[in-house]
């Protein structure tokens, strides 16, 4: 049941593809999907089998033409489930995070310290904790490597009370634009080469696989019986690349970035 609406571009001046998915769905919970929420520590009593179950989001991937400026994902969803006695488990999840092709350190700097504010009108507790879980989530186990440089991410938070983990969601949200536009303003009418356009299409290709193999929100999707795949993918990029054994010759800008993506840093202290 329910729905939602997907806006993409496609081919735009400054975004190569971006996109908006907002939905409101519900119905029951598969029990491929309700596996893999019992695999994280969720104890869900379903009725005769039966989990019904709701979930609201929104979520947006923008994927810049110009190499320099970079990727940005950000979702923020509710979800709620009703077990057999009636009584109603909800959590909150999402986060905001950043990809780019090569480091700006001062782009990184304002990326992490605007998100940083926004977690600090609520708790000082919650960006070390969440930057860290972002840089643990993004993790490309087969490659080493983590999508990006993180910024936050957060699931199954439903303490203190659903209203307070909702200002904060909504203070999270309110940060996307504030942390990412100024950069794209920054850059997107930055001169690049054809050898950095290539490797921006090198890493998409991560980008794809990060998402097709281990984003939860990606497995949740396909694992939902009548589920629209167009905008459960509209995360991936409208190109990419894949190219054998390829590795960036040492002390170039490109293995700058990697270095950063195996070992993420603190950009805030």
């Amino acid at each position: 049941g329910g729905g939602g609406i997907s806006c993409v571009l496609q081919d735009g001046e400054v975004f190569e593809k971006a996109g908006v998915n907002v939905s409101v769905v519900f119905g029951l919970l598969s029990e491929e999907a309700a596996r893999q929420m019992r695999s994280r520590g969720k104890s869900l009593k379903a009725k005769d089998g039966k989990l019904p179950f709701c979930a609201m989001g929104v979520s947006s991937v923008i994927h810049p033409k110009n190499p320099h400026v970079p990727t940005m994902h950000f979702n923020y969803r509710y979800f709620e489930i009703e077990e057999a006695d009636g009584t109603k488990q909800w959590w909150f999840g999402g986060g905001t995070d950043l990809t780019p092709t090569y480091l700006n350190e001062e782009d990184a700097v304002h990326f992490h310290k605007t998100l940083k504010e926004a977690c600090d009108k609520h708790d000082l507790k919650l960006y070390p904790k969440y930057k860290k879980w972002c840089d643990d989530y993004f993790f490309i186990k087969h490659r080493g490597e983590r999508r990006g440089i993180g910024g936050i991410f957060f699931d199954d938070v439903d303490s203190p009370s659903k209203e307070e983990v909702f200002q904060f969601v909504k203070s999270c949200a309110k940060a996307v634009v504030p942390c990412y536009i100024p950069i794209v303003k920054k850059h997107c009418h930055d001169s690049f080469t054809p050898e950095e356009k290539l490797w921006q299409q090198l890493r998409r290709g991560r980008y794809v696989e990060f998402n097709l193999l281990y984003d939860r929100g990606t497995k949740f999707g396909l694992l939902t019986p009548g589920s629209r795949i167009e905008s459960i993918l509209m995360s991936l990029p409208l190109t990419a690349r894949w190219e054998y054994m390829h590795t960036p010759p040492e002390s170039s800008k490109e293995a700058e970035i990697l270095e950063v993506l195996r070992n993420p840093k603190d950009w805030v202290h």
